[in-house]
């Protein structure tokens, strides 16, 4: 078990899922159903299954594109993503 990366990779999605979209869905559901457990265990087994996704397809990716092309799609893509949230349109 390589700790740096479990520690920078726990660290990093942490800080980008604070406040995020899914977090306001969560409050959201334990405010209409008062059940904070259900919602709970469904929040953390609904990010699990996404986590696996996007690990999963980072292998896979990895065997065919190389780890700088990847980087500088994801650069690029957040880059998109944030101009289009900047114009009403994400």
């Amino acid at each position: 078990m390589d700790w740096k990366v479990l520690l920078s990779t726990f660290g990093l999605i942490f800080m980008a899922e604070m406040g995020d979209k899914t977090q306001l869905v969560a409050i959201t559901m334990v405010a209409k159903t008062k059940a904070p457990w259900a919602v709970f265990i469904g929040a953390s087994l609904a990010m699990t299954v996404v986590s696996f996704i996007g690990v999963f397809a980072g292998m896979i990716l990895l065997r065919y594109v190389p780890t700088e092309a990847l980087e500088k799609a994801a650069a690029i893509a957040f880059i998109l993503i944030g101009v289009l949230m900047l114009w009403g349109k994400w």
